[in-house]
């Protein structure tokens, strides 16, 4: 059984994992990271946790975006586009920046008293 160190935000992290997986694990790692700057702003630097849950937030919003802008799959065979056809280019994903703005704007939200109906 293997063992990789994360560098996540300010924090190192020992995960076990399979022999051979401890690249795929740093990539991801590097990808949460990437990340945290933006969570950390949307959270208030809270803690750690909310900031974490922030990133995961932003992940799973970039993935959402780009199962969406995914072409479903027909339920009749569609016959194959002309050879000269080029592929469409996959939908481009949002910007971080905008991501944690929207993030802080539903966190606002979350943070307002509710209103007496």
């Amino acid at each position: 059984m293997g063992e990789v160190v994360l560098s996540i935000g300010d924090r190192q992290h020992r995960i076990p994992c399979k022999d051979g997986t401890e690249d795929q694990f740093r990539r991801i790692a590097t990808k949460l990271d990437s990340r945290w700057a933006a969570a950390e702003r949307a959270s208030g630097g809270m803690n750690a946790e909310r900031s974490m849950l922030y990133v995961a937030l932003m992940l799973a919003d970039a993935l959402d975006e780009a199962e969406r802008g995914a072409t479903p799959m027909p339920s009749a065979p569609v016959p194959a586009p002309a050879p000269a056809l080029a592929p469409a280019p996959p939908p481009a994903l949002p910007d971080l920046d905008q991501l944690a703005d929207r993030l802080e704007a539903i966190a606002a939200a979350l943070e307002k008293p509710a209103q007496s109906a």
